[in-house]
């Protein structure tokens, strides 16, 4: 018997008791818990990966500490700007003869009751009258506005324009205005045969739409010839009263509701939820007036919105569960359309200004009321479509006597709102 196998095995005896010895002689961790080494890879090439002891005594810790986002060390250096960041000379570049001016707006802003920021709407003029992108590149521009004061760095040309629009702003004369805001539609839009003298075109941006400008008495004319048909119908909108340079919306919208997906629940019957939306649709008209210094003649931004339902588009999901395998629910795919029109015109005050928006889709708020008294609804199973006209007449200076709204709607109907 060779001594060789006894001497291997009383090597490897030894080996064991000293690790061991040397395990216990150690200090426990602070949890109680010993630090576990795990071995990656196979045994011919293995390394070994430390684990912390909440690691190891916790199943899942090393994924959950993956997934937690790195906290930054309120020690930790600030971040390394990649951007070169400079003070500059201490004063503003005007390479282009650029000059700093404050306008008072506190005889405009002092008028205006019926909003938070009246001077946003000085703002926004500003930028209609001289483009978006003159304040937004080159040269160095500034155009900030307070509740009393309108800062302005710009260059002389830009400045007169600002000063302008500030005093059409300011000026007392031109403080609240009435206009009538006529809404009709007119199925066919031959109505343009008979009445084709009396227009006189004007310009427009917008694809598919018309304007025109007519005499008081000419637009009368063409109003009378628009009631003889029986596919007119106006709506009766309201005399609005406008404060100069605010814009004033009308709107008429409702919202229908469709259930949009569904929700599997293994604990609720019949084992899923239906997920409900609501999408909206009718038309929202905005008006912006701003008289001219002499107040004969008007700037006003108009836009028109106009979403439709066509249809609800049935859709068959199937969610089966355990008790009925073949069960299955119905969701809706809303079919829309959607018209925008957003134009700026100007024009005579004693004029009135007639935009065609072209045949157009025709919200219907319900199966059986419609969505402005007088408007019709489809007799065919197709969404209705209609050539929309707009009626802009000025009432000039608006008195304590002036309706705020004219009966043919009701402020407090369902499907109405202004604002």
């Amino acid at each position: 018997m060779s001594i060789r196998p006894i001497l291997a095995a009383t090597f490897v005896l030894l080996s064991v008791f000293a690790a061991h010895a040397q395990q216990a002689s150690a200090p426990p961790a602070a949890n109680g818990t010993q630090p576990a080494v795990r071995g990656n890879g196979d045994a011919a090439g293995a390394t070994a990966t430390f684990v912390p002891p909440s690691s190891a005594a916790s199943p899942g810790a090393v994924a959950s500490q993956a997934q937690q986002p790195a906290k930054a060390s309120p020690d930790a250096a600030p971040r390394k700007p990649i951007t070169r960041v400079t003070s500059g000379n201490g004063s503003l570049p005007n390479e282009s003869g650029q000059l700093y001016r404050e306008y008072d707006i506190s005889p405009y802003t002092a008028r205006i009751t019926t909003t938070k920021r009246p001077e946003q709407a000085i703002v926004d003029w500003i930028l209609r009258e001289t483009g978006y992108e003159t304040w937004h590149g080159e040269p160095l521009a500034i155009l900030s506005a307070g509740a009393k004061t309108l800062r302005v760095y710009h260059t002389q040309q830009v400045q007169s324009a600002v000063a302008e629009i500030v005093d059409r702003f300011n000026s007392t004369d031109a403080d609240t205005q009435a206009f009538s805001l006529r809404v009709i539609t007119v199925d066919s839009p031959n109505w343009r045969i008979r009445v084709q003298r009396l227009l006189n075109p004007v310009q427009v941006q917008t694809p598919g739409t018309q304007a025109w400008l007519l005499e008081k008495e000419a637009a009368a004319a063409l109003l009378a010839e628009l009631r003889r048909r029986s596919d007119y119908r106006e709506h009766n909108s309201p005399q609005l009263l406008v404060n100069n340079g605010q814009p004033t919306v009308v709107s008429a919208t409702r919202g229908r509701n469709y259930v949009r997906n569904v929700k599997l629940r293994a604990d609720a019957w019949p084992g899923f939820e239906p997920d409900a939306a609501i999408v909206d649709e009718g038309f929202t008209l905005e008006f912006t007036p701003l008289l001219s210094l002499d107040g004969k003649a008007i700037d006003a931004a108009i836009r028109c919105d106009i979403d439709q339902v066509e249809r609800m588009i049935p859709v068959t999901l199937n969610v089966p569960t355990t008790v009925a395998p073949r069960q299955s629910t119905k969701i809706d795919v809303p079919q829309m359309v959607h018209f925008r029109f957003h134009e700026r015109f100007r024009w005579p005050v004693d004029r009135i200004l007639i935009v065609g928006m072209g045949v157009i889709p025709v919200p219907v708020p319900g199966e059986a009321k419609p969505l402005v008294p007088g408007l019709p609804l489809p007799i065919s199973n197709g969404p209705p479509r209609a050539e929309l006209l707009l009626v802009v007449e000025s009432r000039g200076k608006a008195t304590p006597q002036t309706p705020q709204v004219s009966s043919g709607i009701s402020p407090t109907s369902g499907y109405y709102r202004a604002r």
